[in-house]
């Protein structure tokens, strides 16, 4: 039974999917009140609990503390409300790289009552028209520098009227900027309902017409209490930093929830580059990162050449599986375990996670607190310990689909199917196999591709791989490895050879590569997650 609501426009509450198609949701202990406003919740709240005078926000040379950001968020949120109309319940879209400027108007909509769509700047004109339309979104807010894709969408859009600009940079030198000044540091939040729709999390993976996840007040809040307390004990000391965008759930809540929900602080970087990421780690001293195990590999060699990013106490790996070889140099060098864990747009964020003191290489751990999980063979039913079958999970967030008839393809019986192949072991740890549809079958052998890679990636003279499934007229499939070698490192036969041994000698031999494809660079998302899907239409 849905809570009160606070808003006049219902267009979300009325797209929930029936009741009937929603998973199942544990409380797990979680409590909130009726009335929720998840942005008064991480900026005034906070300051009302001493934190005013603690950095909040590092980003394009200068700090924001708590109050600063509460001021901040407050005048956006005037603006909204008394200039640009909206209303709660209206869908607003925010255009931005990761910066201090796209966090402020995201809180600031949350305040006015607003549902936030969160973008990428990559997206062009015809996939913001796809996203404004099936949101029916009214307003955008778009930093200045991005203008140009989204004005040309506003054109030709039924329903976006209004696209208003920031300035993503310091100096605040912009439409809404300019109408903020003028604004009081205080203001009255919409008062929203727990069970408010808060924030639509558009699916990356999306093809044809695009999926949005709806997400709660309490939800937001939620994945700070659960994961963020539970698995990586955040304080107010620490200094978050990562690459993935704040457009995807992952980084909204690594990089922008997490840290103010404790009064942490979080640094934002618009281009979040390896040696950019290091970069900040050294000179803010950053104790919780999160980004891609590629990254990971980069900071590895950067510590060989003396980078010191002793302040980590946390490394958070997820958006790609973890290599074990990674894992272990990890804990070789710096002494502490690199945290895998795998999540959801549909969930929100982390639901299955390594704890700092229960961790094993090649594992993604056990639910966090709240969460069951299953593992199904090909019937629905429960699979033996020990077999590949596809992952089930319930707990206090789960999968709502915007006015989408997939919602029943991705719930049944009440447990969220999340399309990843996983083996449950004999003490009820989680192993990682492969993508449900990226199960390589070979002559009647199932081989999870992410096995093969990790055992390439344990040879010296690789750098990157992926591995995936090429037509075969004998086999069905072969397991084909795409190859990016180490620097100075020329391809050969005897190279080919040398690697496929290597495979034969570390995991069964059958699973061996039987093509390998030396490429210069992988495809890859911004949050660092290998296209396999541009590797197998090449």
């Amino acid at each position: 039974m849905l809570g009160p609501s606070a808003h006049i426009d219902t267009f979300t509450r009325d797209n929930l999917p029936p009741v009937d198609q929603w998973p199942e949701f544990l409380t797990g202990g979680y409590a909130y009140p009726e009335r929720l406003n998840a942005a008064v919740e991480l900026t005034d709240a906070m300051v009302d609990k001493g934190f005013g005078d603690h950095t909040a926000l590092i980003g394009n040379g200068r700090r924001r503390t708590y109050k600063e950001l509460a001021d901040w968020t407050n005048r956006l949120a005037h603006v909204l409300v008394e200039d640009l109309g909206v209303q709660p319940g209206n869908r607003v879209l925010i255009r931005s790289a990761n910066n201090p400027a796209m966090v402020a108007c995201w809180l600031a909509a949350t305040k006015a009552g607003a549902v936030v769509v969160n973008t990428m700047p990559m997206l062009r004109a015809g996939e913001l028209a796809k996203i404004i339309d099936k949101a029916e979104i009214s307003h955008a807010l778009c930093d200045t520098r991005l203008m140009e894709e989204l004005v040309a969408c506003a054109k030709t859009s039924a329903h976006l009227k209004s696209v208003v600009g920031f300035d993503g940079t310091s100096n605040h030198d912009a439409e809404l900027d300019r109408l903020a000044l003028e604004k009081p540091v205080r203001f009255e939040a919409a008062a929203t309902g727990r069970d408010d729709v808060a924030l639509l999390g558009f699916t990356s993976g999306t093809t044809g017409s695009p999926k949005a996840t709806m997400h709660f007040h309490r939800d937001l809040l939620m994945i700070a209490d659960g994961y963020a307390a539970e698995v990586l004990a955040v304080t107010p000391e620490d200094i978050f930093v990562g690459s993935p965008p704040l457009a995807f759930t992952f980084g909204l809540g690594g990089l922008a929830i997490f840290p103010l929900r404790f009064g942490a602080a979080a640094t934002l970087l618009e281009n979040a580059s390896p040696p950019n990421l290091i970069e900040i780690i050294e000179s803010y001293k950053a104790t919780v990162c999160f980004t891609a195990p590629t990254a990971y590999r980069v900071m590895l060699r950067a510590m060989e050449e003396g980078a010191d990013l002793s302040s980590l106490r946390a490394a958070v790996s997820a958006g790609e599986t973890l290599p074990a070889p990674v894992y272990d140099d990890w804990m070789a060098q710096t002494g502490k375990p690199m945290l895998d864990g795998i999540g959801a747009t549909e969930m929100l964020h982390i639901f299955i996670s390594n704890r700092f003191d229960d961790h094993r290489p090649a594992c993604t751990g056990k639910p966090v607190r709240g969460y069951q999980v299953r593992v199904l063979d090909k019937d629905g039913n429960e699979a033996p310990r020990g077999e590949v079958g596809r992952l089930a999970v319930k707990g206090p967030t789960g999968c709502r689909y915007l006015g989408d008839a997939r919602q029943g393809e991705y719930v049944k019986d009440g447990w969220n199917i999340t399309g990843d192949s996983f083996v449950m072991d004999a003490d009820g740890y989680l192993h990682f196999a492969a993508r449900n549809d990226d199960m390589i079958v070979s002559a009647g052998y199932n081989i999870a591709g992410p096995e093969v890679e990790a055992a390439l990636l344990s040879h010296e003279l690789v750098s990157e791989c992926a591995v995936i499934g090429a037509s075969d007229e004998a086999r069905g499939e072969i397991v084909q490895a795409h190859v990016v070698l180490a620097d100075g490192t020329e391809a050969s036969q005897e190279l080919t050879k040398a690697l496929q041994d290597h495979v034969k000698a570390t995991i069964a031999p059958y699973k061996y590569p039987r093509d390998i494809v030396y490429t210069d660079a992988l495809p890859k998302t911004e949050t660092g997650k290998i296209q396999r899907f541009r590797l197998k239409s090449k």
